[in-house]
């Protein structure tokens, strides 16, 4: 009888422990979302530093990692985890949870936190998305993108460049870049929201519906654009 009552103990307390694990991942899930709609929020309310209306419109997708962490010694490295959203006929799709990690070489001193922006520019860049899994490099793959209120006439995003990155540091770092970094699906967080293992592709291509969770996210993806609307308006004023 005492065996039988320490096995149904055991079994009570490994049920009560998974119930306590899967209530933080959703919370922590829940704060991710949330956190990703103030990041877009407080870098769109800057006129002068925020993504140009030009470069949000031609946008196909848009991914937010809030304090993504970078630090390095000689040996960089980043890892963060975040949002993303993609562009589809009813406006934007469902969000799918992401995590970034890497690792670049270079002369690099420093711990920072950063909220990172990234841009999803073609066609090309939205299929290295949707396979659940993609590196960024160099070249015209991956490059920092025009800031301001008009993007400049200079650059050549529009060419080849499949994503741009927008980065807000909250601390001094040198020489750090994204190069090298993984982009690749959250499934503990996918689970934690939608209940289930859902794919990149699903969420992404709007096949799933959005979370009421998810509820401040996409209200501040679909104001971001408004907001770079307004502030080319009044910049005409002038």
């Amino acid at each position: 009888m005492k065996t039988l009552v320490a096995i149904v103990s055991v079994a009570l307390l490994g049920l009560l422990s998974n119930a306590a694990f899967a209530s933080s991942d959703r919370q922590e899930s829940v704060d991710r979302l949330q956190n990703s709609a103030n990041v877009l929020h407080e870098i769109m309310a800057a006129p002068d530093k925020g993504i140009p209306q030009e470069v949000l419109d031609s946008a196909k997708c848009i991914v937010v990692i809030p304090h993504l962490i970078k630090a390095g010694f000689v040996v960089g490295g980043k890892h963060g985890r975040g949002v993303a959203t993609c562009r589809v006929s009813s406006g934007w799709s469902a969000p799918a949870f992401i995590s970034v990690g890497g690792g670049s070489w270079g002369l690099q001193i420093g711990v920072e936190g950063i909220d990172l922006v990234m841009l999803i520019m073609n066609d090309r860049g939205l299929q290295h998305l949707l396979s659940s899994k993609f590196e960024l490099s160099g070249e015209g793959s991956a490059a920092a993108g025009p800031v301001g209120r008009h993007a400049s006439a200079g650059t050549d995003w529009k060419l080849n460049t499949e994503v741009l990155t927008y980065s807000r540091s909250k601390g001094v770092f040198a020489g750090i870049t994204l190069e090298g970094a993984v982009v690749e699906q959250d499934d503990d967080s996918t689970r934690a929201i939608y209940g289930r293992k859902v794919s990149f592709r699903t969420a992404l291509t709007g096949r799933v519906h959005s979370p009421a969770s998810a509820g401040p996210f996409m209200t501040a993806v679909n104001g971001a654009s408004a907001k770079a609307t307004l502030h080319e308006a009044k910049e005409k004023q002038k």
